[in-house]
């Protein structure tokens, strides 16, 4: 039996996916939680994100472990659950601009060698294998398949967490506006809302995305930050066989349970201008451009239209990896700050929450301490 000695009330601030994972988990951890979101669940990031559920690349092996525990969580999720419509297990197809293989080269060795499913397919396999692609498309080097791969659409997902929540006794808290977790004595002591409300709390998760590192450099805890301006295309429904998602040199692209299109791409979102008042400013050419890389991947190359848009900050911590656990310095602070907030989603809010209730540090979440950036 897990020993309970620490923060029986815990206050969650942000309802992202890691948010509201983190909050899921906490109330399976026996504690009573609020969960607190400046507008509603999923307005920020979680919104706008492509959702690639992978450990591809070249990672350490305790983040690519991590990884592969996320993946690990999503299955489960699905055997429990009846998640069809919004979380998907078809695959991921990469490939390298053509005559420039080198890197997934070395990517796909590295994979063969930690032994993540990777498989190099000639532009004949693709065309036989993964539906909805142009072989066209493909380079003449193939591209890189990995069948263990897969998507989640976010704000099913989290409206499926805050479920489980308010099913065991935890609260919403919605257009709360900016919240500030409250400091006393070194210790936190609660949440107070934009508008002065005041939750008590033993301890706190600062799940706010992009926000996070300039919230704790008021604390004088510096997070290195490499937060870009993140750009998410969706079409309308289209007749499209596509059932993996598409990571190539001009464009990502997945389904979504609809039967849309979502994409995005490097290229785009460094067009996108950021006004002086944080506003963003996305160009009709960005857009078009954007639509026509899908199109020209796309078997049959369909002609895509916007439906809408989403465009703001990428929460990507300084040096790549997530930030993860208690804030030097301020007892019961704790943080989620991390890319790939998607794949990580269901495993850190269990590690995390584990770590809360029971005041004792998880070893998966070691390398990914706040204090790592101590001088």
């Amino acid at each position: 039996m897990t020993e309970r000695v620490h923060a029986s009330r815990v206050a969650v601030v942000g309802a992202g996916v890691l948010g509201a994972a983190t909050a899921a988990a906490l109330t399976k951890e026996g504690a009573q939680v609020t969960l607190i979101t400046d507008a509603k669940p999923s307005s920020g990031a979680s919104g706008r994100s492509l959702s690639w559920l992978n450990s591809y690349g070249r990672r350490g092996e305790p983040y690519h472990q991590l990884r592969m525990l996320g993946l690990d969580r999503y299955r489960s999720l699905a055997s429990r659950n009846d998640v069809g419509a919004w979380l998907r297990f078809d695959g991921g197809l990469t490939w390298a601009p053509s005559g420039q293989p080198d890197k997934h080269q070395a990517d796909f060795d590295h994979m063969r060698q930690n032994g993540y499913d990777a498989r190099w397919l000639s532009r004949e396999e693709v065309a036989a294998t993964i539906p909805g692609v142009d072989p066209a498309a493909i380079p003449d080097e193939g591209a890189i398949f990995n069948p263990s791969e897969g998507w989640v659409e976010l704000p099913p997902l989290v409206d499926h967490l805050v479920d489980e929540l308010v099913a065991a006794g935890g609260t919403v808290v919605t257009d709360a506006g900016p919240s500030t977790v409250v400091v006393s004595d070194g210790a936190v002591s609660g949440v107070r809302t934009a508008s002065g409300d005041m939750y008590e709390a033993d301890a706190a998760v600062l799940a706010t995305g992009p926000a996070v590192p300039a919230t704790l450099a008021e604390l004088g805890v510096d997070i290195p930050d490499a937060t870009p301006v993140s750009l998410l295309v969706r079409t309308p429904p289209v007749d499209a066989a596509l059932r993996a998602v598409l990571n190539t040199p001009r464009v990502a692209i997945r389904p979504t349970p609809d039967g849309s299109l979502v994409m995005d791409a490097g290229w785009s979102e460094r067009e996108v201008v950021t006004r002086e008042d944080g506003t963003h400013q996305v160009s009709d050419t960005t857009i078009s451009g954007l639509l026509k890389e899908g199109s020209r991947v796309l078997a049959g190359n369909p002609t895509l239209e916007l439906a809408s848009y989403g465009v703001g900050p990428k929460p990507i911590p300084g040096d790549g990896e997530p930030v993860v656990g208690e804030v030097p310095g301020v007892r019961g602070y704790h943080v989620a700050f991390t890319h790939s907030g998607a794949t990580l989603a269901l495993i850190v809010g269990e590690l995390l929450a584990r770590q809360i209730v029971t005041a004792t540090p998880h070893p998966l979440l070691s390398s990914f301490r706040p204090d790592r950036f101590a001088a």
